[in-house]
């Protein structure tokens, strides 16, 4: 609809003309010589030059005199409320945004026009000039369509990650179990091997005592009986009974060659001075190793990586991996004879490491080694990892 604009008396010839908007609003009343139809304003002469001029205006569309309409618009006498642009400009934030520049699809404040956009590149519009024509616009849809879909998107991530968060719970209370019955199997063994070592000990000392006792007494039999045959042969000497003395000497004598045996028998009778020499294997286990074991499992990422390598003749087959550390997996690729080493961050292959025969399964050794099965020598290769590369070591039969 539209309604003639006039400050006098309804009814008048002066009354039906139609002026220039913007001069009418502080200046003289002069007769309109075209229309802006993104402004939606009538413009005399000289405002219809300047339009044309001005940057932020140069690329309305422009009615002149004969195609202009005759009567001016309801809706150019309200206007776009300028208390609905409220949002501050990011860069100047005393500002508000009211234009927007469609060869860089940004929004701006007067200030990023003038500072920013005045190249003759920018075709900038203001925006109650070009908002009539979102409402209900196909991208009004296609913004709330893709809103709805990233929102779907979060819905399952959120879902997955509570999956994820109880598998991680349920691996960390089984992993905690495992690590304390393994140490547990290490002290059973530890204290059986010092259950040895004691008994070991005990033995030595129950030999030592036993042969200790057996010299005792053999001293102490001697001791006495030569002591008894000594004052026997004393006393008949000096009683001078010549016929028992002569006998008790030659038991005597008999006497001193049996003991003298016995007493060189005793040097058989060893006793053994000892001390524990502890096994060096089990003194520097600790020394040499810096964990008690590794983790191996899946890893939580989601998503697809490409392990195949200029390298593979063929496609790729995935016999066996294992998680060497959170960002390491080592895979054996069974058809293409390799083993190969992924960066689980960058999603890609880092070391490629060709076998003479085909590799079915791979285990940690521990953070640094690894033991991969070839079925077809039936060996176990060991490969060691340093600085993200992979190195082949000793071997073992299977």
């Amino acid at each position: 609809m539209y309604t003639t604009f006039s400050s006098s008396t309804k009814g008048s010839d002066e009354d039906q003309k139609v002026y220039c908007q913007p001069c009418d609003l502080d200046g003289p009343r002069l007769p309109a010589h075209g229309y802006c139809v993104d402004c939606k304003e009538h413009l005399c002469e000289n405002c219809f030059t300047v339009h044309k001029k001005q940057r932020p205006s140069r690329h309305h569309t422009l009615l002149d005199k004969n195609s202009m309409p005759q009567t001016i618009s309801s809706v150019s006498l309200h206007g776009s409320q300028p208390d609905n642009l409220t949002k501050p400009c990011p860069k100047h934030m005393k500002e508000m945004i009211k234009f927007y520049c469609q060869n860089h699809e940004t929004l701006l404040c007067s200030v990023c026009v003038t500072l920013e956009h005045t190249g003759t590149s920018c075709k900038v519009n203001y925006i109650p000039n070009i908002s009539g024509q979102v409402i209900n616009s196909k991208e009004h849809q296609d913004i709330l369509k893709a809103m709805d879909t990233i929102t779907e998107k979060c819905r399952k991530k959120s879902e997955d990650v509570k999956k994820i968060t109880a598998k991680s719970t349920s691996s960390l209370t089984d992993v905690l179990a495992d690590i304390k019955k393994f140490r547990k199997e290490i002290n059973k063994r530890l204290d059986e091997l010092e259950k040895q070592a004691e008994n070991a000990a005990k033995t030595i000392q129950q030999e030592n005592n036993k042969n200790l006792k057996t010299i005792e007494t053999t001293c102490n039999d001697v001791t006495k009986s030569l002591k008894a045959s000594s004052d026997t042969i004393k006393h008949l000497n000096t009683s001078k009974q010549a016929d028992k003395l002569f006998v008790e000497l030659k038991l005597a004598e008999k006497m001193i060659k049996d003991y003298e045996k016995r007493v060189h028998h005793l040097a058989a009778y060893d006793v053994k001075e000892y001390n524990f020499i502890q096994n060096e294997a089990i003194s520097t286990l600790l020394d040499k190793e810096r964990s008690l074991g590794t983790f191996s499992g899946q890893t939580s990422h989601q998503g697809k990586i490409c392990v195949k390598t200029s390298k593979d003749e063929g496609r790729c087959w995935i016999t066996g991996m294992t998680l060497l550390t959170p960002d390491l997996l080592i895979i054996t690729d069974y058809n293409n004879k390799a083993v190969k080493m992924v960066d689980t961050r960058s999603q890609s292959v880092i070391d490629h490491m060709q076998q003479d025969t085909k590799p079915w399964g791979v285990t940690s050794v521990n953070s640094t080694e690894l033991a991969v099965t070839l079925p077809d020598k039936k060996i176990i290769q060991f490969i060691s990892v340093s600085s993200n590369k992979l190195k082949k070591e000793k071997n073992s039969k299977g």
